[in-house]
């Protein structure tokens, strides 16, 4: 061995096979979930040695069985990883999920990669399968960046997986034509490529390539609230700790609350994590929406002008993925301060109407007064979070829906404005003066319609003569507005598991 960890007259495996370790399902005679990973292994690397000039006993490919336990496990996938020459990650919902795949994605990726020639195809050395579909998932940057088409494997793989044309005879074609064609493209891409030899890393130290959590299983749960340390005098200090996440407005009962959230959330099936609300407020005005959230507020924080401020920003920025819950304690007499739930009120107008839990929220008359009363409200706030950033990030149709015809539409434009059928269609080209309907034509509009319009009258002058008008005109538009979900209704507005359909 060199000290770049491979004797330079030894021929190198061609690829490293990077999947996720499947646990038993712990049913009896359940058998090995790996079983047919091992099996894709043989395969390819058989289709590779028929490619290639391989020598007898060289190894084609290397694949991972320890489990991911042990030094010297970790000592083997550190030198196959510095010297295999193309990187296979086998994607699925579990590998994205796994912290040991994304150190070996971070270990191979650390190598650098040359065109074997000039006029050779730009490559990464990374050759993806579909290992199960992955149509309903969002990849890690790493992963979306690579330009890489799987429709050429065949149409039943790129649909279904290569999981499932391996266990389903129907598809035995498809999953050997799959095969061939994705050892062809290892050894294409070994062959036109030069990755040097690299470094034995220390694999336990890496940190992963990729967000070990899906976007929409993560949590993102901030807390505005005070430290003991920047306390106003009139406040008591027993509800705060150290840290503003220390936050407890339920002492003595429970753990301090953002705790208390992270053990809700995770029965939720959510992978919650807590930050504090001045860290994360900039990224989520801007509109980057990483994962749904869950703001935490102590509204005696509102009493600063800053973080005041700070809060207006978020409701202007109507950030429907983040959910906001407003605990407050009732045998805590300082929380019962009418102003602060006038205060509250003003700030958060925009979020208040949407889905906000509140003193007079969606739990009742109190509000979210009692740790009880809290359990109850996060799921529902958890989940329109989730809801609202499953809508937000769902890819938009390519073309706009065609509009569905307004009959009220058609009346506010008036005679004049219909079709030559009567009925509102539009012209693409101006009335003639013998027109139908048009100015001065047969039929047109000599006398006042029977809506009491004119021909030339603007609605401002109709308001003049319908002194009503204006007052309905405005109660319209008050009624438009009033349309939105204002979440006193646990179901109003809360879509499937998919998301709201757009």
């Amino acid at each position: 061995m060199t000290d770049r960890g491979w004797d330079e007259d030894e021929a190198r495996p061609y690829f490293f096979l990077s999947y996720a370790h499947t646990p038993k399902s712990g049913a009896r005679g359940a058998g090995d979930p790996n079983h047919w990973v091992r099996q894709l292994y043989r395969d390819l690397c058989e289709a590779v040695l028929q490619l290639t000039t391989v020598p007898a006993g060289v190894p084609v490919g290397f694949m991972d069985e320890s489990m991911h336990q042990g030094e010297l496990w970790a000592e083997r996938l550190s030198e196959e990883l510095a010297t295999c020459r193309v990187f296979v990650p086998l994607y699925s919902p579990r590998y994205f999920n796994s912290v040991p795949c994304g150190q070996e994605w971070r270990a191979f990726t650390r190598r650098p990669v040359y065109p074997a020639t000039i006029d050779a195809e730009r490559t990464s050395g990374i050759v993806p399968v579909l290992w199960a579909p992955m149509s309903r998932y969002r990849l890690p940057q790493v992963a979306s960046e690579l330009q890489f088409n799987h429709a050429g494997f065949g149409p039943d793989y790129a649909t279904e997986g290569l999981y499932a044309l391996m266990k389903l005879s129907y598809f035995r074609a498809a999953y050997e034509l799959a095969v061939h064609r994705l050892a062809a493209r290892i050894v294409q891409v070994a062959e036109e490529t030069v990755i040097p030899v690299g470094r034995r890393l220390e694999f336990n130290g890496l940190p992963s390539a990729f967000n070990v959590t899906a976007p929409t299983k993560q949590l993102r749960i901030s807390v505005l609230a005070y430290h003991q340390g920047e306390l106003p005098p009139d406040r008591n200090p027993d509800f705060y700790g150290a840290r503003r996440t220390d936050w407890h407005p339920y002492r003595p009962a429970g753990s301090p609350i953002a705790q208390h959230a992270v053990r809700l959330a995770r029965q939720l099936g959510f992978q919650p994590t807590v930050h504090e609300f001045d860290d994360e407020v900039e990224s989520i005005i801007e509109g980057n929406a990483e994962a749904p959230g869950l703001l935490l507020l102590d509204r005696w924080a509102l009493r600063d002008p800053h973080r005041r401020e700070l809060v207006r920003r978020f409701d202007r920025c109507d950030a429907t993925w983040v959910s906001v819950l407003e605990p407050w304690n009732s045998d805590d007499p300082e929380c019962e301060d009418g102003e602060l739930v006038e205060l509250s009120d003003q700030i958060l107008r925009i979020t208040r109407r949407a889905s906000r839990p509140s003193f007079l929220g969606v739990t009742g008359p109190t509000g979210l007064n009692t740790l009880e009363d809290f359990d109850d409200a996060l799921p529902r706030a958890a989940m329109k979070a989730k809801y609202a950033f499953e809508g937000r990030t769902r890819a938009e149709p390519e073309e706009p829906p065609t509009p569905r015809p307004s009959l009220r539409e058609a009346f506010r434009r008036g005679p004049g404005a219909y079709g030559p059928d009567g009925f509102g269609g539009h012209r693409s080209e101006p009335y003639g003066p013998d027109d139908p309907g048009g100015p001065g034509g047969p039929g047109g509009p000599a006398e006042p319609d029977r809506f009491g319009r004119t021909p030339g009258r603007t609605p401002d002058r109709d308001r003049e003569h319908d002194p009503d008008h204006a007052d309905r005109h405005d109660r319209h538009h008050r009624d438009d507005r009033d349309d939105r979900d204002d979440g006193d209704d646990p179901d109003d507005g809360m879509a499937p598991l998919g998301g709201p359909n757009r």
